[in-house]
């Protein structure tokens, strides 16, 4: 293949003098647009397949995949003249016939221009003869790119994993084995789960003997391996190991995005000894499964729970979650109210029915008693509707005996959707739930599996999940949710601010309100107005709906938005009758929106770490370690993401310093004219004859900051006088006339605090005093 490229050191001089780079790539391909010109441009090929390979070799490298276009041919032959390649999102879906084939089909188009051309000589080279580089989409990010449709067309060889004619390295089944544990990012045209078809679980070295410290070990190893891994391990009087703990870094930071409602559920068991495997689980912003964490127990009871559910906190950095949702046992109920005082402690509905298969017999089989069973759960709006659905139940089936029922009964306030119609549970409290406890971990171990190698199975069940929320987030970045009704502009806002699965539940709702049987609508004075709604198939069952309009505060009485999140059909309904044509934004919540993880970052005013931390400066260390440890993980791959971030770092701090300068000379002008004041007091007081002898102009030597022009910025720049990214610096002047505090001029971009969300490091290096293994917990 003959191309006129640049020189690899032309291309690195020219990013270090700061050439604009192309919208959406990384560092590791920064090119500017004269870069990618230049690259492309005159390009030669001899092959319609080398030159299809040429521009999906750049699509991968840059982060979009390619669609083959149109192609010319010369007159009165079946020879291509010319021939077009297309960014995937070329054109606009509805430019073409709707079909049933490609109405459920996601929306990839965006009408990008991005395209490459092709002229064929009659020597048949293919010749680059235009090439837009301009996208109008995100682009995918260096960890996705693996998944482009067009990346999978690049060569992978059969007989091994990589093919080395695609690939500039070599790589061993060793290899391969270390990039499933550290989860960097995998060459072009093959995933992870390729990985693992080629890589044996018997190639890990497992110590068989002595299995509580072979388990050590490896908690140990992966301490060393990571940082931020956090284990802990409870000993009996005896020094025996009993109880473990343990999660990584990463569900550190699911817990800080995702950790408002938590599951934990004890009934799975390890075949080999037994040992009660209870996993914390909770739901990402696609509505999947997520674990924050797993304990071994070799008991249930209230001293082993109180023990792990502080281990468990102190590893969150000592943040509960807002709900938790348990089993029936009166062991967990006394730990929760002892270590998560402050958390909303509910029976989850999926532990509650597994309980009735075994405590009502054949009972439970009928489907009228299931139907009444979940009537009594999740039907009720208050506690006298439940009373009658619970009579009725009992009387139909003759259950007023039944010790089990009435054991429940008494505990309604934990269950009854009636007494928790504010508590947040994401859609985690359902009857389906139980994939991870149940489906998932049923049969991945025999009574041989040692706990070191259960231990590892665990984490490969993590990183199937982690991998389904890896490919989702490529989905929504790529592809846009087929709406039901094309030109509203509600579903229009909601597709471009959820992601994919929230959004069809959003739009499942909306739908529904659209089928509202009867709305009343009376005013309550003032801008407050009440809805008395109707729904088809749900009988005379009315909803109440206040809506304030000169704030659009909305509320509802099911109060799906408080335990989901999502507005539910009846208040879009009110919005609808008054017009309203777009989702107030308080109503969108940042967890099920694309960018969830990004806007958890953000301290607000109201955040529940803050409320929790006895110290403001201990919530504001809490998150801003987070943020920093999630950018380093993401810059630690390239050298130029590398240098990115420390140049970011350094700017930082000279953008400090300076704040910093600005406050301490402004402190002292303040200070200065304070003494200035009290002295024109103390000699106005003297004869006028002590007056006239002193000087006007003794003030004049103070200094103080002039308001700076447009010429007195100057850019950050590093040690060898590159121009870096960042605030600017301040000349720094002396005025000869005095200076109020409130004349000393800041610049609109620097801020009284720094631009980093809040952690704390206290987190990860802190101890417990009742260690029973010196340094057997990392955080």
């Amino acid at each position: 293949m003959d191309s006129s490229r640049d020189s690899e050191e032309e291309r690195i001089q020219r990013k270090d003098n700061g050439e604009e780079t192309e919208n959406g790539e990384d560092s590791g391909s920064a090119l500017s647009l004269k870069d990618v010109a230049n690259e492309l441009l005159g390009c030669v090929v001899h092959s319609e397949e080398e030159a299809y390979k040429l521009y999906c070799d750049y699509g991968h490298r840059i982060g979009f995949s390619v669609r083959k276009g149109k192609q010319s041919y010369f007159i009165g032959t079946k020879n291509i003249r010319t021939k077009d390649y297309y960014c995937s999102k070329e054109g606009l879906k509805y430019d073409e016939p709707v079909t049933e084939a490609n109405f459920n089909r996601p929306d990839t188009r965006t009408n990008c221009k991005a395209m490459i051309r092709f002229r064929v000589d009659e020597k048949g080279r293919w010749t680059v003869i235009r090439f837009t580089p301009m996208h109008n989409h995100q682009l995918a990010k260096p960890g996705e790119r693996h998944m482009l449709r067009s990346a999978k067309s690049l060569a992978v060889g059969k007989s091994g994993v990589i093919d080395p004619a695609t690939s500039t390295e070599s790589h061993s089944i060793n290899g391969l084995s270390h990039m499933i544990e550290s989860d960097i990012v995998e060459p072009p045209g093959y995933t992870i789960r390729d990985c693992y078809n080629h890589v044996s679980m018997q190639g890990i070295m497992i110590i068989e003997a002595g299995d509580s410290q072979s388990l050590v070990n490896y908690f140990k190893r992966r301490t060393s391996e990571e940082g931020m891994f956090y284990w802990d391990v409870q000993v009996d009087q005896e020094g025996r190991m009993t109880n473990f703990f343990f999660r990584d870094a990463k569900s550190r930071n699911d817990y800080d995005c995702f950790g408002d409602a938590v599951i934990f559920d004890t009934t799975y068991r390890t075949n080999k000894y037994s040992l009660v495997c209870a996993p914390f689980v909770g739901v990402n912003h696609h509505w999947q499964n997520i674990v924050f964490g797993w304990a071994f127990l070799l008991d249930e009871s209230s001293a082993s729970y109180v023990w792990l559910f502080k281990s468990f906190l102190e590893s969150m950095g000592g943040r509960s979650p807002k709900s938790i949702f348990t089993d029936q046992d009166e062991a967990i109920v006394q730990a929760v109210e002892q270590v998560f005082p402050n958390t909303q402690h509910c029976f989850s509905y999926w532990h509650i029915l597994k309980n009735a298969q075994s405590q009502l017999g054949t009972v439970n089989t009928s489907q009228t008693f299931q139907n009444m069973f979940m009537k009594c759960i999740q039907g009720p709006d208050s506690e006298m509707e439940l009373e009658e659905s619970w009579a009725a139940m009992l009387n139909e089936f003759k259950l007023q005996d039944n010790n089990w029922l009435s054991d429940l009964y008494r505990t309604r306030s934990r269950w009854c959707s009636a007494f928790n119609k504010d508590t947040f549970d994401g859609g985690i409290n359902s009857s389906q739930w139980g994939e991870v406890s149940n489906n998932t971990l049923n049969g991945i171990s025999d009574e041989s599996t040692s706990l070191t190698r259960f231990a590892l199975l665990l984490e490969k069940v993590v990183k199937a999940l982690r991998r389904n929320e890896s490919e989702e987030d490529f989905r929504c970045s790529q592809t846009a949710p087929v709406r039901a009704i094309k030109y509203s502009t509600v579903l229009k806002q909601a597709a471009e601010s959820y992601t994919h699965k929230i959004y069809k539940l959003f739009e499942a709702e909306f739908l529904d309100g659209c089928g509202a049987t009867s709305c009343h609508e009376s005013s309550c004075g003032g801008n407050l107005l009440r809805f008395e709604i109707t729904m088809q198939g749900r009988g005379s069952k009315v909803w109440t709906v206040l809506l304030d309009t000169s704030t659009m505060e909305i509320s509802c009485g099911c109060r799906k938005f408080e335990r989901m999140g999502l507005l539910c059909s009846h208040a879009l309904k009110a919005f609808s009758l008054q017009n309203v044509d777009t989702i107030p934004e308080k109503y969108i919540s940042k967890r099920w929106t694309k960018d969830a993880r990004r806007s958890m970052y953000k301290l607000s005013q109201d955040d529940s770490t803050q409320q929790e931390c006895t110290e403001a400066e201990l919530a504001y260390r809490n998150r801003a370690t987070q943020y920093a440890c999630s950018l380093i993980a993401k810059s630690q791959e390239l050298e130029e993401s590398r240098k990115i971030f420390w140049d970011t770092l350094e700017t930082g701090e000279k953008a400090l310093d300076v704040f910093f300068e600005i406050r301490s000379l402004r402190n002292q002008t303040a200070k200065d004219v304070s003494k200035r004041d009290k002295k024109k007091k103390k000699s106005s007081k003297e004869p006028s004859a002590k007056k006239a002898k002193q000087t006007p102009a003794a003030s004049s030597s103070v200094p103080v900051l002039a308001q700076p022009n447009e010429h007195q910025f100057q850019s950050a720049q590093d040690a060898q006088g590159n121009t870096t990214i960042g605030r600017p610096f301040y000349y720094q002047t002396f005025s000869s006339t005095p200076m109020q505090p409130n004349q000393i001029y800041m610049h609109p971009n620097m801020h009284t605090m720094p631009l980093c969300a809040p952690q704390d490091f206290s987190a990860y290096s802190a101890i417990r005093p009742n260690s029973n293994f010196g340094g057997a917990k990392n955080v």
